[in-house]
């Protein structure tokens, strides 16, 4: 990418992280405070799709979870910190796929970190199951944060799947910059 073209590349992705976590944060609000999602009890929106809400104290899938409270902070920090990397390897990027699916990522990050800084644990509310088969003792329940990770990521390795001979030539050259 040219040097202005990597400019706005960027600028969309930082957009696309701040629209990520806007809409994440917006959706989480509605969700708990005017619908009151935690009180009301589960609503259902599709034959696959419900309202529910659980704590998160882990990361996806629940997986590490964290009761101390220096777990949640240790939680805090790796996703700030991973958003640094991200910001970092997004103002590298060659493409515009990248820049896009990273600022998915960090978006999605930053939302995440916000609701485990300020309430101890991550609000999801999303959950996804087939028709009247549900996964009650490992509930799919995510949110909107989850949801950009979950795409930036499959974008990302979309992009490396198909990237054209010449792109991963490139990757292999260091010292090469083609800007």
């Amino acid at each position: 990418m040219k040097a202005r073209g990597a400019a706005r590349a960027l600028g969309l992705g930082i957009g696309l992280a701040v629209a990520t976590f806007a809409l994440d944060q917006a959706t989480k609000f509605y969700v708990f405070q005017t619908l009151d999602l935690s009180e009301r009890g589960p609503i259902a929106l599709l034959p696959i799709l419900d309202l529910s809400f659980v704590w998160n104290q882990g990361i996806s899938l629940g997986m590490f979870q964290q009761g101390s409270e220096a777990g949640r902070w240790v939680l805090v920090l790796l996703e700030l910190g991973a958003v640094l990397l991200i910001l970092f390897w997004m103002a590298r990027a060659r493409s515009l796929l990248t820049t896009v699916a990273l600022g998915l990522v960090a978006g999605g990050a930053v939302g995440n970190a916000v609701d485990r800084a300020v309430f101890g644990a991550v609000r999801d509310f999303l959950h996804l199951h087939g028709g009247d088969i549900r996964w009650l003792d490992f509930p799919y329940i995510f949110n909107v944060a989850d949801s950009g990770i979950s795409l930036g990521v499959a974008l990302l390795i979309i992009e490396s799947l198909f990237a054209g001979a010449e792109q991963k030539n490139e990757a292999l050259e260091p010292g090469r910059d083609s800007r």
